[in-house]
């Protein structure tokens, strides 16, 4: 999946909306291609989640499974190589469907996410998550 002509070098933000397409499809080679081989992916601030591809692979080849999976981008915000964005995720919790608030900030080079960190606020089974 891409956004951008292969001759042009993507924006960090345009990678970063390529790997939200991916991840809404289920695409999880699409979803992979946004990512560098050796990314790091953390629970903000510092608690890592997935270090390198496979491991991140791993991890999303088992969301995509989820039969409502859904990011719905609320707002986003890039300066530099640094992509910010709000979102409200649809999923399959252990305890039922519902929503949960996102913050997911990227680390975009070389039109590669090579980090990333989340900040999940509490899921609200059944309904809408609000809107901050």
């Amino acid at each position: 999946m891409t956004l951008y002509p292969s001759s042009a070098s993507p924006t960090p933000a345009q990678v970063v909306d390529g790997q939200l397409r991916a991840y809404n499809a289920k695409d999880i080679d699409g979803f992979m291609a946004f990512w560098a081989d050796d990314a790091r992916l953390y629970q903000h601030p510092d608690t890592l989640l997935a270090s390198g591809a496979a491991e991140i692979r791993a991890r999303h080849v088992l969301r995509f499974q989820e039969p409502n999976l859904h990011g719905r981008l609320l707002h986003r915000v890039a300066v530099g190589a640094t992509v910010v964005d709000h979102e409200v995720v649809t999923r399959t919790f252990p305890e039922g469907p519902g929503t949960v608030e996102v913050i997911g900030i990227y680390e975009v080079v070389a039109g590669r996410i090579s980090r990333a960190w989340f900040t999940l606020g509490t899921p609200l089974l059944g309904g809408v998550a609000p809107l901050g």
